[in-house]
């Protein structure tokens, strides 16, 4: 029954399901960005370098002669270079997106006001006043 308990109050905590959310969030986010890299970027830097298609840059390492990435995998080994200056690119996008989020947070946090001081305890209060009414009385 301990180990039950101790898991229990592991598994909901609030760093777990932060942690949870946010895993869920950056598979999300790794879609979208896997989306941008191959739908919209990679097109345009292909163009821009005359139609090159860099997802079917590849050198067949079993002999195959297959002339795209997915019959030559079908035949055997292949070094899929062009795959990987894609995922390359996949990364250095996201990482500069996470860059930029970071900094607008912190920069969100630094202009945030400072928290008001907490109130004092009632008995240091009542004190204080009782303080204040004995300097009246005096003067």
């Amino acid at each position: 029954m301990g180990f039950a308990k101790e898991f229990k109050e592991f598994a909901v905590k609030g760093n777990v399901i932060d942690l949870a959310v946010g895993v869920i969030i950056g598979g999300a986010f790794g879609k979208i960005v896997d989306s941008l890299v191959g739908d919209v970027i990679m097109p345009i830097v292909s163009r821009i370098f005359g139609g090159l298609d860099f997802s079917n840059y590849f050198i067949p390492l079993a002999g195959q002669t297959a002339t795209t990435l997915a019959e030559a995998k079908k035949g055997g080994a292949v070094f899929a270079y062009g795959n990987f200056i894609t995922v390359a690119l996949n990364f250095i996008i996201l990482a500069f997106v996470i860059f930029l989020m970071v900094k607008q947070i912190n920069r969100v946090k630094h202009q945030a006001p400072p928290p008001a001081p907490a109130a004092p305890p009632e008995q240091v209060v009542l004190l204080r006043e009782i303080r204040d009414a004995l300097k009246s009385n005096r003067t």
